[in-house]
């Protein structure tokens, strides 16, 4: 598998998986507001920034915003790490959730938009720690070497040769032999 070292976007990156990292610990805070005195895993119809929640999916809200805001804020592989942990995480709570959703075992009181976030913010989270790998300069060189030395150079396009068509040989005197 190929992970780029150093990739050029990878502030770009950091930018967008803080921004989710936001969004995740604000929904957390609101819900925890609006659901506080409520049994933890309620599974009433309270919505809070366009999703369904209720205490138990706050706090895990708030734990999740937090950490990923401490993995945007470390400059080395930490964040790459915890970028690719966070989006697989989430793509799998996605994906037990909507197995869940019409069952008791839906104790965080997912609907299909929740289903739908937790999906696309797996998505966002695990390709910006695709490309968030830090290296040494010497490490981003020998990648950038083994990756172009590793193709071939293309050979130049030939037009193809057409065969020239053999007559048959004829025997002296007229006839075909």
């Amino acid at each position: 598998m190929h992970i780029p070292v150093n990739h050029p976007a990878r502030r770009f990156y950091r930018v967008i998986a803080g921004l989710v990292g936001v969004y995740v610990l604000v929904f957390g805070l609101v819900g925890l507001v609006q659901n506080w005195g409520d049994p933890l895993f309620a599974r009433d119809s309270t919505w809070t920034l366009g999703l369904k929640t209720n205490l138990g999916f706050a706090l895990a809200s708030i734990a999740w915003g937090a950490l990923l805001l401490v993995g945007v804020s470390r400059k080395g592989n930490l964040g790459h790490r915890m970028n690719l942990a966070a989006g697989i995480v989430f793509l799998v709570t996605g994906m037990l959730m909507m197995a869940f959703l019409q069952t008791d075992a839906n104790i965080l009181n997912f609907s299909m938009v929740n289903v739908i976030v937790s999906l696309l913010f797996g998505l966002i989270l695990f390709a910006t720690g695709l490309y968030g790998r830090v290296g040494s300069p010497e490490a981003e060189a020998a990648e950038r070497r083994a990756r172009t030395e590793s193709v071939p150079p293309p050979e130049p396009a030939r037009p193809p040769q057409r065969q020239a068509r053999q007559r048959p040989r004829r025997a002296p005197g007229g006839a075909a032999g």
